[in-house]
C-alpha cells in the first residue's frame, strides 16, 4: 500500500490494512488519510507533526492517529539503523456501519474520541508489542481480533494526547504540497533566520495572506510553530551530546541569544535547558 499526500489508496477488498515498512527513511511528507492508524514504532527516530504540534519519536513509541489528522514522520538524518515501523489502517465503518456501536464493544467507545488528537501510549506496552509482532504471520481473520484486543489494551492504557488542536477540514492536494513545503523548510533551515519574507515566498502566497492561513490550519503563528522547532531539535542535542554548552546548542538551533533561549524552552518544556539535562542523565 503506497501511502500518497493526503491519500490511502486501501486495497481492493480489505477492511483492515496492514503494514510493514522497513525503510532508511520514512515516508516523510505532510499527509492525511481517512483511516485512523495504529503504529509501533521498533525501530527509528526522527521527528513527528501531528495537527498543531511537534513532537518525536523513537523505538518503542505506540501512537495513534485519528481519521483525517494531518501528520508527518520526519527520520533523523543521524539515525544509522534502519527504521521498522508496523501499522494498522482502518476506519469506524470498515466492518460495517455499526460494527464498533455494539454493546459488546461499548469499553472501546472512548478511543475514538480519544484518537481525534491523536495519542502516544505510555503503558501495557509489552503486550501491545507482541500483538504487533503477531500480526505479519495472521490472516485476515486473525488480524480483526488482533485489531480489537490492541484498542482494548489501548483504551485501558495510560496515554498522553499528541496534538491540542487539528484543522477538521481536508486539505486538497494543492494545499497539502503548500503547508509541506513550508513544514520542510522550517525542519531544513531552522538553524538559520527565517524572515517572514522568505516563507512567505516558499508559501507562493503575500505575508499577510500567509500568516491568516497558517494561523488558520495550525492555530498558531509560523515563528511559534518555527520556535516549536528549534526546542525539539535542542532537546535532542542537549540528550546526545552532554559535553555541549547550553548556550552552543541554543545558538546551533537558531536562537539569538541563550537568555531568550532559556527562557523558550521553559514556556514549552516546563523546565530550564540546564534542568532538561539534569532529568536526561
Amino acid at each position: 500500500m503506497k501511502v500518497l499526500p493526503f491519500k490511502i489508496p486501501k486495497p481492493e477488498n480489505e477492511a483492515l490494512v496492514y503494514q510493514e515498512e522497513r525503510l532508511r527513511v520514512l515516508y516523510d511528507q505532510l499527509h492525511q488519510h481517512s483511516e485512523i492508524q495504529i503504529s509501533y514504532v521498533e525501530k527509528g527516530a526522527g521527528t513527528l507533526i501531528v495537527g498543531d504540534t511537534i513532537n518525536d519519536f523513537s523505538p518503542n513509541d505506540i501512537l495513534v492517529l485519528g481519521s483525517d489528522v494531518p501528520h508527518v514522520f520526519r527520520t533523523d538524518v543521524n539515525f544509522s539503523e534502519e527504521t521498522v515501523v508496523y501499522t494498522l489502517f482502518f476506519d469506524r465503518n470498515c466492518f460495517g456501519k455499526h460494527f464498533f456501536d455494539l454493546p459488546d464493544l461499548e469499553s472501546i467507545h472512548d478511543f475514538f474520541t480519544d484518537s481525534e488528537y491523536g495519542m502516544k501510549i505510555l503503558t501495557r506496552k509489552n503486550k501491545l508489542t507482541k500483538l504487533f509482532l503477531k500480526l505479519k504471520n495472521q490472516n485476515k481473520v486473525q488480524r480483526i481480533g488482533t485489531l480489537l484486543r490492541i484498542i482494548d489494551h489501548i483504551t485501558k492504557a495510560e496515554k498522553t494526547a499528541i496534538s491540542s488542536f487539528v484543522y477538521k477540514k481536508k486539505y486538497t492536494d494543492d494545499e497539502g504540497k503548500r503547508m509541506n513545503d513550508v513544514f520542510n523548510y522550517a525542519m531544513e533551515n531552522y538553524m538559520e533566520p527565517i524572515t517572514l519574507e522568505e516563507i512567505s515566498e516558499v508559501a507562493n502566497m503575500s505575508k499577510n495572506a500567509f500568516c491568516r492561513y497558517f494561523k488558520k490550519r495550525t492555530n498558531k503563528t509560523f515563528f511559534q510553530f518555527l520556535i516549536e522547532i528549534r526546542i525539539e531539535n535542542a532537546c535532542k542535542l542537549i540528550y546526545n551530546n552532554p559535553d555541549h554548552s547550553i548556550s552552543s546548542i541554543s545558538e546551533l538551533c537558531g536562537f539569538q541569544n541563550t537568555a531568550n533561549f532559556n527562557r523558550k524552552f521553559k514556556e514549552i518544556k516546563g523546565v530550564t535547558p540546564s534542568h532538561f539535562r539534569l532529568q536526561r542523565f
